[in-house]
């Protein structure tokens, strides 16, 4: 009987640990902090889920949220429907969201998007050789740009951010208005 209770106690705990490791995880932020020093953003080219090639300087003229990110990385996974969401809700003439994949696979991405309530209709590009990431000084998952129309660095987020947040919008909006 002994036997039974600890290994009913083994498997009550295995099957509530997503349940008790998402309610430990904090909050995510919705803060964007400025840049200082207003930096022209590198321009790159890397291949989208369909193989096409697509360059930042395509997107001139837009503001673009740009987010460094990967599959095993828990707050990158909670914050991209808040991405997807923003997305949405912004005028796609005058904004872009794009997502860059660290050293991942599309499949990998694929089958990782595929788990989500809402699949992404923004660019996921993956950046296999992390140069574009070393490029815009990535240390750690997520991190995210906010590029002006001009191609500058404007602001800057490390940490999961819930992007569909009333004040990111007001900040997308006021450079769109630039």
């Amino acid at each position: 009987m002994m036997q039974f209770k600890k290994l009913f106690i083994i498997v009550l705990l295995i099957a509530t640990a997503p349940v008790n490791a998402d309610w430990q995880q904090p909050e995510l932020s919705h803060n964007l902090t400025p840049v200082k020093n207003i930096t022209p953003a590198s321009d790159f080219e890397l291949s989208d889920m369909d193989d096409v090639k697509i360059k930042l300087s395509d997107y001139r003229g837009k503001v673009v949220l740009l987010n460094f990110w990967a599959t095993w990385c828990p707050p990158c996974i909670r914050e991209m429907p808040s991405m997807e969401r923003l997305h949405q809700q912004v005028n796609a003439e005058d904004f872009k969201v794009i997502a860059i994949n660290q050293m991942e696979d599309a499949d990998q991405v694929f089958a990782f998007t595929g788990q989500l309530e809402i699949d992404p209709t923004f660019d996921i590009l993956f950046d296999s050789t992390s140069k574009v990431s070393q490029d815009y000084a990535v240390r750690g998952l997520p991190t995210t740009y906010l590029i002006d129309k001009q191609g500058n660095i404007r602001y800057r987020a490390v940490g999961g951010r819930v992007f569909d947040h009333p004040k990111v919008i007001e900040i997308i909006n006021g450079l769109i208005k630039e």
